[in-house]
């Protein structure tokens, strides 16, 4: 048996580890402010204690946990400053992301985004919170990936989980938000189709101020 075949059971329940914490962080069943123990997080998963610290220590490198010997590991959230400067790099880029695209769709590029629509309207119509915040996040990173510029779609996929993060607690928070949120969404692509890249700004404007604006007042 080679090293590598010794290794990858253990590789892989790290990842799992490590996928269902952030899992349980992202959708708030891990609320921010929540002190979680050694012992509920093995419960929790199943598994022993070893992936599990591996899985803790790629999180609090994140910034989504902070682990103390003596209070336990602590779920942590995004100062306020923190979430005001992600919004605001957001604006730059997807600006200019409105610019890339507004009249430059190519017909497998407009397909995409349109199956990314029906899947919000579907999950918005079933008030499924998580699916819909899933096809929202996802919405955004697609449109960073058609622009062609690599390294724009990169700072995009980095911030991927605060996206969605942030999205999950705006829907939470504003009634009829996940109607709303489709309805930008569904208003900016048409402005990207129909080549109008100074409605598809305003658009995108409106609607990154609106989230920023739930999250930091």
């Amino acid at each position: 048996m080679t090293d590598s075949n010794v290794q990858k059971p253990a590789e892989l329940m790290k990842e799992r580890a490590y996928r269902q914490i952030h899992e349980a962080i992202l959708n708030e069943l891990f609320p921010p402010g929540a002190f979680l123990s050694e012992r509920k997080l093995i419960d929790f998963l199943g598994m022993s204690k070893t992936p599990i610290k591996s899985a803790l220590d790629r999180l609090e490198a994140e910034g989504f946990v902070q682990v103390s010997p003596k209070q336990g590991i602590l779920v942590k959230d995004l100062a306020i400053d923190k979430v005001r400067d992600i919004f605001e790099l957001r604006m730059v880029l997807e600006l200019y992301i409105c610019e890339q695209l507004a009249g430059r769709l190519k017909p497998q590029e407009a397909a995409l985004l349109e199956q990314n629509l029906e899947l919000q309207k579907r999950t918005a119509d079933e008030e499924d919170e998580t699916g819909f915040t899933r096809a929202d996040s996802e919405f955004h990173l697609l449109l960073s990936r058609l622009s062609g510029n690599e390294e724009i779609h990169a700072v995009m996929t980095m911030y991927q989980a605060h996206l969605y993060r942030f999205a999950l607690r705006i829907i939470r928070r504003v009634p009829n938000r996940m109607q709303a949120a489709y309805q930008d969404h569904l208003d900016i692509y048409r402005a990207l189709a129909g080549g109008d890249a100074d409605q598809c700004r305003r658009l995108i404007q409106e609607h990154l101020a609106f989230g920023k604006g739930v999250l930091t007042n």
